[in-house]
């Protein structure tokens, strides 16, 4: 499998609209086309360091959930490079394995996160007022426990720094309340329906984020889904209440930075040959679990 990375994306003649964390955005005229670069972030920091295949494993799992859920509408024209217009056929290279082709939309400006174990910034806040987004928990409960049921709990999109937890009510008032609603129940059924499939292959999803946009007022899921970027994933055999279990994502990145004597603000350090490796492998581990085959085009 080829190893080359790609940290920045440049098509000549072709509009990028927005570079993020870890995609680029061009316009197609009609459609956007999203490439999924082998960049990192920790706390909100790109770092130097490519992870090998990433880009791949985000795109990749993102078409094989969009195919999966099937009854659900989202964004998805293809990922299929053979298909792709003419003009982007001289960025095979580039594209191949990496890029999808997508609708334009109108994203909402919430992110739409699920939990299913207390986790992260949910952990901390339960820790503190024994809820997570003003949803109340029962007591007594520890880091990484299994919740009774799955809960919605809301953050707004921050274009700089971290997205900030809301609660439903806050939810309403951006959004309105029959979309909240909407995007609540929709969010819940994707998260309900991704953890039985990755439980049987061995994985458990703490917890993951959706986007969801508008075309003429039809609601869509967009952006990626269930990815190692986009969620907590935790190998089931290892899991244990009352601690950080290891994941298939950049936790394992997050941890060796916490080690550091780093602020946590740019320029960020460089990582480790073996911290790049064990990063990409478990990626990769988390495709290959997850879809059941390698990965394509990498």
């Amino acid at each position: 499998m080829p190893t080359a990375t790609q940290s920045s994306i440049e098509l000549p003649g072709i509009k990028k609209l927005r570079s993020g964390k870890v995609r680029e955005v061009f316009d197609l005229g009609e459609t956007l086309l999203f490439v999924a670069t082998d960049r990192i972030s920790a706390f909100d920091v790109i770092l130097p360091d490519p992870i090998p295949h990433k880009g791949a494993v985000l795109n990749q799992i993102s078409e094989f959930w969009f195919n999966r859920f099937d009854t659900i509408q989202n964004h998805l024209v293809t990922a299929d490079f053979e298909t792709f217009p003419e003009e982007l056929h001289p960025f095979r290279e580039q594209l191949v394995g990496r890029s999808m082709i997508v609708k334009k939309t109108t994203p909402l400006p919430v992110e739409c996160v699920v939990r299913g174990y207390l986790a992260g910034s949910g952990w901390k806040e339960y820790q503190e007022s024994k809820n997570v987004c003003g949803i109340e928990l029962p007591a007594g409960l520890k880091q990484a426990s299994h919740l009774p049921k799955p809960i919605f709990t809301p953050a707004t999109k921050a274009e700089q720094g971290h997205d900030e937890n809301i609660d439903m009510k806050q939810c309403a008032q951006i959004l309105g309340n029959e979309m909240a609603d909407r995007v609540k129940t929709l969010s819940l059924e994707i998260y309900s329906r991704g953890c039985e499939h990755a439980a049987q292959r061995g994985i458990i999803v703490a917890d993951t984020k959706f986007e969801f946009g508008t075309i003429d007022g039809e609601l869509l899921l967009i952006d990626e889904c269930l990815t190692p970027d986009s969620s907590r994933f935790w190998p089931k055999d290892q899991y244990a209440v009352g601690q950080s279990p290891p994941s298939f994502d950049k936790q394992f990145v997050r941890d060796y930075l916490e080690t550091l004597d780093w602020d946590k603000t740019p320029p960020p350090p460089q990582l480790p040959k073996d911290v790049i490796e064990k990063t990409s492998a478990k990626y990769l581990e988390a495709f290959r679990r997850l879809t059941g085959h390698e990965l394509a085009n990498a």
